[in-house]
């Protein structure tokens, strides 16, 4: 099944079960609770969000201090872009998933999975060797590299014309 299949499918089916459970929880809970409730998840997710959203940034930001690369943490950003997407739609099904998303070891579990799994090709570059620092000496040289100076033969000194 290809992705714009699959788009589709959740795009009709994620309306009709979340119609589905308002009209079960309203009935439960009467139609005002109901609309309360979902204004408030969706006031508690967008604080929790943000919250989580600046603790992310400060940790993209320790990473790259380091001169390493975030993609863990660039991840788990993307993830809290959809868990907030989800916590501002009306409804009790994409608040779960959007509140579960929220959840910084769920987040950091679920990043590292999908980075690790065949969902994402590989880079050449290792996330333990930021630098591709490789070599005998670990002096960050490549093997085949060998360091020296040099002298063009086809142009004349300029310091000898010069004297």
């Amino acid at each position: 099944m290809n992705p714009f299949s699959i788009f589709l499918l959740l795009l009709i089916i994620v309306p009709v079960v979340e119609i589905y459970f308002l009209i079960q929880v309203g009935t439960v809970i009467g139609a005002f609770s109901t609309v309360v409730l979902i204004l408030a998840t969706a006031v508690l997710g967008a604080y929790l969000f943000r919250a989580q959203g600046l603790k992310t940034v400060q940790r993209i930001q320790a990473v790259l201090s380091r001169g390493e690369i975030p993609a863990v943490e660039m991840m788990e950003g993307a993830m809290l872009l959809v868990s907030g997407a989800l916590l501002l739609t009306p409804g009790f099904v994409t608040d779960v998933v959007g509140f579960f998303c929220l959840i910084p070891g769920l987040r950091r579990r679920f990043a590292e999975f999908v980075l690790a799994s065949q969902f994402m090709p590989q880079s050449p570059f290792q996330a333990n060797d930021p630098f591709q620092r490789r070599g005998r000496g670990g002096n960050g040289l490549d093997d085949n590299v060998i360091e020296g100076e040099f002298k063009r033969e086809d142009e004349p000194d300029s310091r000898k014309n010069n004297e």
